[in-house]
């Protein structure tokens, strides 16, 4: 029962159809790319948390068995003394072994770690600021399938009003030729008129059912009917929108200057400590092992203290090269507004234009409605043919037809304005 209820509720929404701002919003909501915001946040939370495990101890485990050419060994007197002292000196073998363990702590980095860290984030944030960008292209894209509906539906209602004009003077020519005040070859040319704009109408029909079945695609929802906007004349001269290509280029900034910040902390010193320990022959006790030759366990500890100055070597190109992709990326910001400011520039001439014409429509219409109904009162009474009738009409109509015309194209210009300044 409440479904159907809210079904009931719905009905006046349908009826009234989807709103422009509607279409585009769940446009970007069924757009495939929509996806990418999820999984380019996962796969930067997954590089951050692998960064943040070199803090853990890094443990590596070895084994090794050599054969040396030489060993250490005790001078031959000293061995000869000890021998004559009874002591069996054997010395150790060029064959050796040993199994161990390697545990390294950093505890200081200089912000190695940190660096890389800001870094990948720094790359999910260009990742997601391009995947806007391309998001926010769907907007110009429902733009032009909207209006382009909006307009074939206008032009389907003065195509049913022109069938209705013609099927009236039809039925009049129809009556006069029985009365023998008109020709048959009159009303067959009005009648055939009248069906070349049934032909049209056909052909309308078909445009919208595919522009119908295109934008409901694109939009993840079916969109029978839509609403002309309304707009006040504060929003169309609203221009205080940032576009999201400009978001991208400043994230492009942030993650040259992490990179610049990494580059600093490679130059400071690390801090560590480490342990090692195996067990093999020899051990760390040299003259133990000369005697017995058997398998020990060994072990050391200790602190160290590191600094690669090979990060000197480079450290100038590289910070040229970070500002030659500053220079590149702030040039791409100049030639993005150039071409904004360009694109601004033309829509409002387009709308300046177009509000001229309309000024004027509705006085060309009224004249045209005027001469069309004096061409019928002459057709009535003989005083002009029926091709000055017909020519009448079709002027009527396109009056009309560039009425709306004018009347959309404003709209699309203004829709086309905020999508350029991203208000």
């Amino acid at each position: 029962m409440k479904k159907f209820v809210l079904s009931l509720t719905m009905l006046p929404m349908l009826a009234m159809g989807q709103t422009l701002d509607e279409c585009q919003q769940a446009a970007e909501k069924n757009y495939p790319l929509i996806r990418q915001y999820g999984l380019i946040e996962k796969t930067t939370e997954l590089t951050v948390a692998n960064i943040q495990k070199g803090w853990l101890p890094q443990v590596s485990a070895q084994a090794q068995a050599t054969y040396q050419s030489d060993v250490t060994a005790w001078p031959d007197e000293m061995k000869m003394m000890m021998n004559g002292m009874g002591i069996d000196m054997k010395g150790l073998t060029k064959d050796q072994y040993r199994v161990g363990i390697d545990v390294q702590q950093t505890i200081y980095d200089g912000g190695v770690i940190g660096s890389q860290k800001a870094i990948a984030r720094e790359q999910g944030k260009v990742q997601a600021a391009q995947n806007e960008v391309n998001i926010y292209h769907v907007r110009k894209r429902v733009n032009e399938m909207y209006f382009s509906l909006l307009l074939i539906d206008e032009q389907i209602k003065l195509n049913v009003d022109l069938q209705t004009l013609l099927a009236g003077n039809e039925s009049k020519l129809e009556s006069m030729t029985k009365h023998g005040t008109a020709a048959e070859s009159d009303l067959q040319n009005v009648k055939a008129e009248r069906l070349n704009v049934v032909q049209k109408a056909t052909e309308l029909a078909s445009q919208r059912q595919m522009l119908q079945r295109m934008l409901s695609t694109f939009c993840g929802m079916e969109v029978k009917e839509v609403r002309k906007p309304v707009l006040s004349v504060a929003e169309v001269l609203q221009q205080t929108g940032r576009r999201p290509e400009l978001k991208a280029l400043d994230a492009q900034i942030d993650l040259l200057n992490a990179q610049e910040r990494a580059l600093n902390a490679a130059l400071i010193p690390k801090v560590g400590v480490f342990a090692q320990g195996f067990y093999g022959y020899p051990g760390l006790n040299m003259f133990e092992d000369m005697m017995h030759r058997k398998w020990s366990l060994n072990g050391i500890v200790g602190a160290r203290v590191t600094w690669n100055i090979g990060a000197l070597y480079t450290r100038k190109n590289d910070k040229a090269k970070l500002q030659l992709q500053r220079d590149m990326t702030e040039n791409s910001r100049e030639v993005f507004l150039f071409n904004n400011n360009l694109e601004q520039i033309q829509q409002n001439e387009n709308m300046a234009r177009y509000r001229q014409l309309m000024a004027r429509d509705g006085e060309i219409i009224a004249l045209r409605q005027a001469v069309r109904k004096a061409a019928e009162s002459k057709l009535a009474h003989g005083i002009i043919d029926v091709n000055d009738l017909v020519r009448e009409i079709n002027q009527e109509n396109v009056a009309r037809v560039q009425q709306s015309v004018h009347e959309i194209e404003m709209l699309k210009e203004i829709y086309d304005n905020k999508y350029t300044t991203n208000n």
